[in-house]
């Protein structure tokens, strides 16, 4: 579905009815990979409406000409937020630059956001910035990433810590996807703005359930960001999980949905959801 918000039709998927999450995929992907690892947490949770959107120039919403920047992403995933949910609370899932984009909102409407997921945020945006680890491979199927065409190879192993045919799979399936169909002329003129240009932080501390997954072998957005933001947020949980990378999400399936799953008890025992 899109929904149309004048000068930028954004496409849009939904899940089940009851309480809002509006979940924001990372810089080049799309929808897919949030769907892919929050769907199955929400297979036994009934009650939660999730919303996966696709930002501009990326999956089926165009890079329209006037987004410039960072600033202008922001603007429209306010403005869709505004018109799928014109009033009353909802939380805000983050992947990557998607984190980025959600602290920026909830700094805005703290009396709206309810409560914020964090998967491999972007704290710092400028990456000569941030504190990376160095990469690393911590366990490789060799048989398997060598039956991979150079093509596959060179798409999946950059970001893979774990480089088997599951996370392969996964990746193929949630991931490449996404990464096909991106625009990278826009992408490019969004990279030379991805800072805000504006001064924004978090005026108070956000005193809802907050959770904060990181890969210890993340050198991308890395995790030790984190730790300079985190008494901002008394109510967050901060797990660095090792044998995790960018990819955490599926590198640590099992434990990426047993925190989710528990962030989202702490949503509910906060907002009295029965």
């Amino acid at each position: 579905m899109f929904c149309d918000l004048g000068n930028v039709s954004v496409y849009y998927e939904t899940h089940g009815e009851g309480f809002p999450i509006v979940m924001i995929h990372g810089f080049t992907p799309d929808h897919r990979l949030m769907t892919g690892c929050l769907e199955p947490v929400f297979e036994n949770q009934p009650g939660w409406r999730r919303i996966y959107l696709d930002l501009p120039g990326m999956g089926q919403t165009k890079g329209e000409e006037w987004i410039k920047g960072s600033d202008h992403m922001l603007e429209v995933v306010e403005r869709f937020i505004e018109k799928m949910i014109p009033e009353g609370r909802y939380l805000l899932a983050g992947e990557s630059y998607g984190g980025y984009l959600i602290r920026a909102i909830a700094a805005r409407q703290p009396e709206r956001v309810a409560g914020m997921l964090f998967i491999c945020p972007l704290v710092e945006p400028i990456a000569a910035k941030r504190i990376l680890p160095m990469p690393a491979v911590i366990a490789q199927d060799k048989e398997f990433v060598a039956s991979l065409t150079p093509e596959q190879q060179s798409r999946f192993t950059p970001l893979s810590v774990v480089q088997d045919r599951y996370n392969w799979e996964r990746f193929e399936k949630e991931i490449l996807p996404g990464l096909q169909i991106a625009d990278p002329d826009f992408l490019q003129k969004i990279s030379k703005r991805y800072e805000f240009s504006f001064e924004w932080g978090e005026p108070v501390p956000f005193d809802k359930p907050v959770l904060f997954l990181t890969g210890r072998q993340d050198h991308v957005t890395g995790y030790q960001d984190v730790w300079a933001i985190l008494e901002q947020y008394p109510r967050a949980s901060i797990a660095v999980l090792d044998r995790a990378g960018h990819n955490l999400q599926t590198e640590q399936s099992g434990l990426f949905t047993a925190l989710v799953d528990e962030w989202l008890k702490r949503v509910m025992e906060n907002e009295n959801l029965q």
